[in-house]
């Protein structure tokens, strides 16, 4: 069994019939997508761990299945939607493709199928996959549990208050007509 599967050209092909396996712990900057939804100052020492292995099921088929599990984990910092600060968001994904013969059998098939699909290829990367991955695990609103500080959850406006004191009530006109003054 062949060792040198590069994640950045990966014959998937080959990768699935060997049964290969790569792991990576990669630094949080290699993925720049990624990088540029995190808090700046937090990303120091940050990594991404990530697991692949291929494999072809029903291989005497006449056209065999190929598959790839990829699992993937980090813990990326973003901005708290509540206090605004850098909270710790860790995600996590866990997921098998399979892969078909081109983009359209992909399409045609996409509908129908339970599992991913994407189109076989000689140089696949699975870094950019993997990354796509974690991506997708991104919540719409991160947020502490609990935030570090009280949120201050109302605004004060001192124009606002100050114009409501100076206009005169509709109803403290018509008391004045009513009385004369």
């Amino acid at each position: 069994m062949a060792k040198d599967f590069d994640p950045r050209r990966l014959d998937v092909r080959r990768f699935a019939e060997e049964g290969g396996q790569l792991d990576a712990s990669d630094a949080l900057g290699t993925y720049p997508r990624l990088v540029k939804e995190t808090v700046e100052t937090e990303r120091r020492a940050r990594e991404v761990r990530w697991h692949a292995r291929g494999e072809i099921l029903n291989p005497r088929h006449v056209q065999p299945e190929v598959w790839v599990h990829v699992e993937a984990d980090a813990s990326v910092p973003l901005v708290c939607q509540r206090c605004l600060q850098a909270v710790d968001v860790p995600l996590s994904v866990d997921r098998s493709f399979r892969f078909v013969a081109d983009e359209a059998t992909a399409a045609a098939e996409d509908d129908e199928a339970e599992e991913d699909l994407l189109a076989l290829s000689r140089s696949f990367d699975l870094v950019e996959l993997v990354e796509d991955e974690l991506l997708m695990e991104l919540p719409l609103s991160p947020r502490h549990d609990v935030c570090p500080e009280a949120v201050k959850m109302s605004a004060e406006d001192p124009g606002f208050e100050a114009a409501g004191a100076e206009k005169v009530h509709p109803f403290a006109v018509l008391g004045r007509l009513k009385t004369g003054k």
